[in-house]
């Protein structure tokens, strides 16, 4: 609880919102909020107040990008002659600070968002009583059963329909997500011999819409509404009510930090009792695509004893790994598969194998950046190569199959290709290369990495430390590789497509 509660506890009323923002298209690039959306619920009852939305006006409106449109419907014209953040700040605050919040990821997200708008304007940010954050509850308590957590799969596994992306109607789709998740567990938990976790089964499979939501008040950039009765301080008295010593059952559902988030992948004996939700504290940005990559289980941490390897080829020929030319493409199949916490995702396969490929002689366009290095233990790294004709067409025909999969298994986020083009005589396609690491007690590169002599010999280089200072001048722009890598489905924040990480890569020699 904040030291904010102490002076508010008769604000009992939990504050579920969301934000709508911009989506960045560059490097540094900041989100703007589009627009603020919550309802204020009864703790005891779960029924809506109140409620209040309005639309933003950007202080940037280039930050509108036809991207931002696509996942939310928000236009430049819709915000145009709406109230800019300094102007709703104050009824922001309002609503709350000093509440419980909840929301779907607003630990990592909303929360992070507000924060920056009521810095931008210098003004100090509302604080909560407590944070309920439902993808981190509802993913240790439901588990993934219903799939990817996100709230449009959520919706669509009770049926309560397609997402708009508005704030207010997301908002109170949570608030019934969260009913009825709630429902299942108290089901499960009266009769646990009967009703199991796993024999629950998802009834429908519903893509995302993004269509534009509609104003509730007929077109107004604002709008505020009263639902059964007046919000007033003592109508709802439940923590005056409290005996000594006894604690609101609502409470053993905050998570106590706003950067707390849930690591327990065990399903609890009792999925019902909210009281033993624990959270580990640990900071975190926004994660990228590869926030949920799969772990090896069993890898050897101790890399600095390991000795050079020598080697009488390159990729060509390598176990398990196909040239493009090899590929037949009316062989290439994609399925779900079981992969993070109860979740899926698309595997590509050809002729019953798991497909990774394996490619001689790519040159290098864009080398080894640490610009996104913000987690020295486990860099993020990757380089930018030039692709043949073959190779295109094969990476073009698994694009087409696994976002196919995608959209039918229910998902909506946006896809990128996995190749690259753009417009102009020097940009010929590229393909991005993912170095992965592994996190151990000493970090280090999943990647095997050899140099390529020219007599064709190759001997393995082993690396004292785990970052980009190492491997950079390795990859330089100009320098020829032999790759062998898999194709690995993500879909996070929104975003999806297919992720090229390098399992096997011989450097040429200069």
């Amino acid at each position: 609880m904040s030291p904010a509660a102490s002076g508010d506890d008769a604000r009992s009323e939990i504050a579920f919102f969301d934000l709508e923002t911009t989506v960045p298209t560059r490097p540094g690039q900041r989100f703007a909020i589009l627009e603020f959306g919550a309802i204020l619920v009864c703790p005891r009852k779960l029924v809506e107040l109140e409620s209040y939305s309005t639309l933003v006006r950007p202080s940037d409106l280039s930050l509108i990008s036809s991207l931002s449109v696509r996942c939310n419907g928000i236009t430049h014209d819709a915000v145009v002659s709406a109230p800019s953040f300094a102007e709703i700040a104050d009824k922001v605050h309002d609503v709350l600070h000093g509440r419980i919040w909840a929301g779907h990821n607003i630990l990592r997200f909303d929360c992070a968002r507000l924060r920056e708008a009521f810095a931008e304007i210098g003004r100090p940010a509302p604080e909560p009583k407590g944070t309920i954050d439902s993808l981190a509850l509802l993913t240790q308590k439901f588990g993934r059963r219903a799939g990817d957590m996100k709230m449009a799969t959520l919706a669509s596994y009770f049926g309560l329909g397609q997402q708009t992306h508005r704030s207010l109607d997301d908002v109170r789709m949570n608030l019934e997500v969260v009913k009825y998740c709630a429902t299942v567990l108290f089901l499960e938990s009266s009769l646990p011999d009967i009703f199991t976790a796993n024999s629950w089964i998802s009834p429908n499979a519903t893509t995302r819409s993004r269509s534009n939501g509609k104003l509730s008040n007929g077109g107004s950039s604002e709008s505020s509404s009263t639902s059964g009765q007046k919000i007033e301080s003592d109508r709802i008295p439940f923590l005056a009510n409290q005996r000594e010593g006894e604690a609101h059952p609502i409470f053993s559902l905050l998570t106590p930090n706003e950067d707390e988030v849930v690591q327990s992948d065990t399903v609890q004996a009792d999925a019902f009792r909210m009281d033993s939700l624990s959270v580990d504290l640990r900071a975190e940005p926004l994660l990228s695509d590869v926030a949920m990559e799969e772990q090896p289980d069993n890898q050897d941490s101790d890399i600095s004893v390991s000795s050079p390897a020598v080697a009488s080829e390159g990729c060509s020929g390598y176990a398990r790994f196909l040239e493009p030319e090899e590929v037949s493409i009316p062989s290439i199949r994609a399925s779900l598969v079981p992969f993070y916490r109860g979740s899926q995702r698309i595997q590509l396969s050809h002729k019953g194998a798991i497909l990774q490929l394996c490619c001689n002689h790519l040159r290098v366009r864009f080398g080894i950046s640490d610009k996104y290095n913000n987690n020295p233990a486990r860099p993020k790294l990757s380089f930018v190569v030039d692709t043949s004709p073959s190779l295109c067409q094969v990476l073009d025909a698994c694009d087409g199959i696994a976002q196919k999969l995608s959209i039918d298994s229910g998902s909506g986020s946006e896809w990128w290709p996995v190749v690259s083009r753009k417009d102009g005589f020097v940009n010929s396609p590229t393909i991005r290369l993912h170095i992965p690491t592994v996190s151990a007690d000493v970090p280090r590169f999943e990647t095997e990495i050899y140099r390529k002599e020219s007599s064709g010999s190759s001997e393995k280089l082993v690396f004292s430390q785990c970052n980009a200072a190492e491997i950079k001048p390795l990859l330089s722009a100009g320098t020829f590789v032999d790759a062998c890598f898999s194709l690995d489905h993500y879909d996070y924040h929104q975003n999806a497509g297919i992720r090229l990480a390098a399992k096997k890569l011989f450097i040429y020699s200069n």
